[in-house]
């Protein structure tokens, strides 16, 4: 049985009788993955930008993944086998149709079980927190998970490295995360993903670029 990932500010499964912070339902493991054997239902879902890739273990999603995305399921050990007519699919799907259409879903809607450590839970927890239509640089978001873990500093590389490896494109927002100047720092996604949904939202994609060299974060 899967575990699920809080939301902040919605008490769920994941938040009683845990020291973290809500984002949406029962918290994944720890670690990188479930057991060899486990079987995962997936569906696709044609979208604005691409063909999407989502996964669900039990009544959990697990997976959102752009075609062609960087880290495409790295931290499922088990096999996948299409079933669009779940549930939890199926809700996921009219999510997308709600966010595609302009609309502004909550993310707590969705029974959420991204697989990953400790430090990428706490991460993603800081990515749900970014408002609909805002950005935040990935400075700004090693400063809060600093302060939340208590310790005094953390590297913007550490968070990066986190947010790269977020399952769940679109729905936890990492593309609302940009570089300290305002660059378009790498997105597993593709940066042409990343700059159609931030226009999506609205997000004026004129004072953005794309750095020439590296990405600085």
């Amino acid at each position: 049985m899967t575990k699920r990932f809080a939301v902040r500010g919605v008490e769920t499964e994941f938040s009683k009788g845990r020291n973290n912070p809500p984002m949406n339902a029962h918290p994944p493991p720890s670690g990188n993955a479930a057991s060899a054997g486990t079987l995962y239902f997936s569906a696709t879902y044609p979208s604005p930008v691409g063909l999407l890739t989502l996964a669900c273990e039990d009544d959990s999603l697990i997976g959102a993944w752009i075609e062609g995305q960087k880290y495409f399921g790295d931290a499922l050990a088990g096999k996948m086998m299409e079933h669009g007519n779940r549930p939890v699919l199926q809700k996921a799907m009219r999510w997308l149709d709600r966010y595609f259409a302009g609309e502004r879903p909550g993310i707590a809607e969705l029974p959420l079980s991204p697989a990953g450590s400790d430090f990428r839970q706490r991460i993603w927890r800081e990515l749900c927190a970014i408002p609909y239509g805002e950005t935040v640089t990935y400075g700004d978001i090693a400063k809060k998970a600093a302060a939340a873990m208590k310790t005094p500093t953390m590297s913007s590389q550490a968070v990066g490295g986190a947010v790269g490896h977020n399952p769940l494109s679109i729905i936890i927002p990492c593309h609302r995360v940009v570089g300290s100047r305002g660059n378009l720092t790498g997105y597993a996604g593709g940066l042409g993903v990343k700059i159609k949904l931030l226009a999506l939202e609205g997000v004026n994609t004129e004072r953005l670029f794309v750095p020439r060299q590296g990405t600085a974060l």
